[in-house]
């Protein structure tokens, strides 16, 4: 059932209200968008059914350890299997608008301006 014109003006009045409002978050669920990597999924699988073995050796052979290790190795390949690709590593298309210079300030901004704060006070103290 298609939509009528004030459905459809209510709507695009939407989108544009939520891309003035959160850029943002538009521009991070864009960005999620990119094809999988088929290998990354292949290898997460194959971790996920080595640590289902893993589990019920553990289980027959009565270690609880073994099972536990396990565990940790199938939920490891699981959550490697079903991550959303990362920026750098999306195939194909692209992965959304990036500014340009912000991305490397994130990268390391974070750890630069610990190092920038540690050498201001070093340099006070040595005052």
């Amino acid at each position: 059932m298609p939509l009528s014109e004030q459905e459809q003006r209510l709507l695009e009045e939407m989108e544009r209200g939520l891309y003035q409002n959160d850029a943002d978050f538009v521009a991070t669920v864009g960005q999620r968008r990119g094809k999988p990597n088929y290998t990354v999924v292949v290898v997460g699988a194959l971790l996920g059914i080595l640590g289902i073995a893993t589990l019920v050796v553990g289980v027959v052979i009565h270690q609880t350890l073994v099972g536990v290790l396990g565990f940790i190795i199938m939920f490891a390949g699981v959550l490697l299997a079903f991550a959303p690709p990362r920026r750098g590593e999306a195939v194909g298309g692209s992965a959304g608008p990036q500014k340009s210079g912000a991305g490397k300030q994130k990268a390391g901004g974070f750890m630069n301006g610990l190092g920038d704060r540690w050498d201001k006070r070093q340099d006070e103290r040595g005052r």
